[in-house]
């Protein structure tokens, strides 16, 4: 199938002086590449050579250093990579940075949502995190332990990460917003031993309690034998004498770094992120100390985003999903500084994000195209008044780019002076796998190419390679060392999920496409595909059209069945304020879509709601959508941040019935 999206002109090239001072140059004439092509073809052609170069560029840390980079005699789905190695990501985060120039460095700024700033240095986070290690030690808790993490975006949550792993834990971050149920799913489905989480945090000016939602979810998971919580509000809490501890109390006793870190397997687990399935429970994808953080910390951001100790990178996100635990753990790995913030981005003032990245002097901003979209919706929030001058790199993920709106980002935010360094991948990949890097072009919501070492390829239904301007499915034909280890306690599933589709193949799930100047597009879910009068076809495409019209801020569109066509086009839209809800603005998108793709495009429907539902992480949830609009049941939907989206798309879908 064509698509007519991934036609554009190059917008921004990097200057030689940028491409000269980057890390991916160093690391390229240091083995002697020419550009990042050759990089790609010989890191492809042998990833153990990759990797194990990379671990070496990097600083990465062994206790007992590996006798075997990589080893796929398993085959590819359950490769062992770092073979004999022991380590530990706190290795690797802190230990090694304590008695360097690099201890008194701020490791850490956050802000509450009342605008409190607190400031950690490497020696700060290393002080609390032995601490709170000891004191965990101190309940019996150790190695392989699953240890839930329940908080919110406050310095003590990033603490929590690195003491469970450097007691030789497991960490499973969960989304602050979580319900009993799906807190207790998760803890259920792990094997939970502890919960670390705190009595609640402030969401736009209203406090939101977090340990009822424990003790709720703690009465249904029977393994569960201790709570540790943070006071963060000071607010009183029900207490469970043989079970609950207070987190100052748990650590009091424990004022210095004598504590030692866990000599870890480099392939042992030190954290699980769930990931919402289609249906059924949620997917546990499992990351380990030798995997994550090269590909993550090392690969990712430093070498293909150029993050350095003197960066400071925000991502407005939460610590459960994963993008929380790369910022936490990715920043100390590279020896940067991590931005957290309470709360969202447009309270106590609409435009806190931008106040944030000028005050804080944010040089990498992580951001998801939905909230440009929202920052569209009002004006921007005054952010041409804001001084950007620190910021030199921008990320984003989590949603495909529309043109209208990658276009104000570069515009508004970026100036037309910092490259958008769109970047795919996802929870179980630890990582990415299509990226802008500082030495690409960019055309508007491209990527710049695929990223080392993954063996990316664009396939048709059977598997083949597909030519430029042709849409096929993402798929990785070499093992990665971030890849999940499976899926927790079910490699069935895992296999089943991933390595089915295209025997001996990654199936991702996504829609891409290459042009004939090399740049990559991700067009959307494939599971979101549809099939209009024949013509298969993502989305993206249509949703472009129906956002070019300057009339919506934002849209989901589904298929439905439809006798006639197979499937016909439902549109889901929220309309940008002061545009009408009336027959004529639905006419002038529904001819949008006649003018764009033809007449089989022309919706049954086009529904008006207020917003669309969506996860933590701003990911539009179209199967949700599609299921509320059938009256349907939508599976999992525990990722989402706004639950109350789905009973209106299901109240609209019934009106115009």
């Amino acid at each position: 199938m064509a698509s007519n999206i991934i036609d554009g002109e190059i917008v921004w090239r990097p200057g030689e002086e940028l491409i000269a001072a980057s890390v991916l140059e160093e690391f390229l004439d240091l083995h002697g590449l020419a550009d990042y092509d050759a990089l790609l073809a010989r890191s492809n052609a042998d990833p153990g050579w990759f990797w194990d170069a990379l671990i070496k560029f990097s600083d990465f840390r062994f206790y007992t250093p590996y006798h075997t980079i990589l080893d796929a005699s398993k085959g590819a789905a359950f490769a062992d990579w770092c073979v004999g190695g022991t380590t530990n990501i706190v290795l690797n985060c802190l230990d090694k940075r304590i008695g360097s120039p690099l201890a008194e460095r701020e490791a850490l700024v956050w802000e509450s949502e009342q605008g409190e700033i607190v400031r950690w240095t490497y020696a700060d986070v290393n002080l609390e995190t032995c601490k709170l290690a000891e004191g965990l030690r101190s309940l019996g808790l150790g190695r392989g332990d699953v240890v839930g993490l329940y908080m919110p975006m406050i310095p003590q949550a990033m603490v929590a990460l690195l003491a469970v792993a450097k007691i030789g834990g497991i960490v499973l971050p969960m989304f602050s917003g979580f319900g009993a149920p799906a807190v207790a799913s998760r803890l259920n489905d792990a094997g939970a031993v502890a919960v670390i989480t705190t009595d609640g945090t402030w969401r736009r000016g209203k406090k939101a309690m977090l340990k009822p939602v424990v003790d709720e979810a703690a009465a249904l998971v029977p393994t569960l034998k201790h709570v540790v919580i943070h006071p963060h509000l000071g607010d009183e809490v029900a207490w469970d004498d043989d079970r609950d501890h207070w987190w100052d109390v748990l650590t009091d006793d424990y004022g210095s770094t004598d504590s030692r870190t866990e000599e870890m397997d480099a392939m042992a687990p030190f954290m699980i992120v769930y990931t919402s399935g289609t249906s059924g429970k949620p997917k546990g994808t499992v990351h380990v100390h030798a995997g994550f953080p090269v590909k993550n910390g090392a690969c990712d951001l430093g070498l293909c985003f150029d993050l350095r100790p003197q960066d400071r990178l925000l991502f407005f996100s939460d610590m459960g999903w994963v993008v929380g635990p790369m910022l936490a753990y990715g920043a100390l790995l590279q020896g940067a500084c991590a931005v957290l913030a309470e709360g969202t981005p447009d309270f106590p003032d609409e435009g806190r994000l931008w106040r944030l990245v000028q005050d804080l002097k944010v040089t990498h901003l992580g951001i998801a195209p939905t909230i440009i979209r929202s920052y569209m919706r009002v004006g921007g929030a005054g952010v041409d008044d804001y001084d950007f001058s620190a910021m030199r790199v921008t990320i984003s993920t989590g949603e495909p780019w529309t043109p209208d709106a990658w276009a104000w980002m570069f515009d508004h935010v970026c100036r037309k002076r910092v490259p958008i360094l769109n970047y795919v991948g996802g929870t179980e990949i630890g990582g990415g796998i299509l990226s802008g890097t500082v030495m690409h072009a960019l055309k508007p919501c491209s990527f710049g190419a695929c990223m080392p070492a993954m063996g990316a390829d664009i396939v048709d239904d059977r598997g083949e390679p597909v030519g430029p301007g042709l849409v096929g499915e993402l798929v990785l034909r070499v093992p990665s060392i971030g890849l999940t280890r499976s899926l927790w306690k079910d490699d069935a599933r895992y296999i089943d999920g991933y390595w089915t589709r295209y025997p001996g193949l990654w199936h991702h799930g996504d829609w891409a496409a290459m042009d004939r100047d090399g740049f990559w597009y991700v067009l959307g879910r494939s599971d979101d595909t549809l099939k209009i009068a024949g013509k298969r076809t993502g989305p993206s495409e249509i949703e472009t059209l129906l956002m070019a019209t300057g009339k919506v801020a934002e849209t989901a569109v589904i298929g439905v069945p439809d006798e006639v066509k197979g499937q016909a086009i439902v549109c889901v839209c929220s309309l940008l304020p002061n545009v009408p809800d009336n027959p004529a603005v639905r006419k002038e998108l529904s001819d949008a879509l006649v003018g764009g793709l033809g007449h089989p495009f022309k919706p049954k429907a086009i529904l008006f709601v207020n917003d669309l539902p969506k996860t933590r992480n701003m990911k539009v949830m179209r199967r949700v959508v599609k299921a509320a609009y059938l009256g349907e049941s939508p599976g999992d939907t525990s990722s989402l941040v706004n639950p109350e989206a789905v009973i209106a798309v299901a109240e609209a879908a019934r009106d115009q019935t």
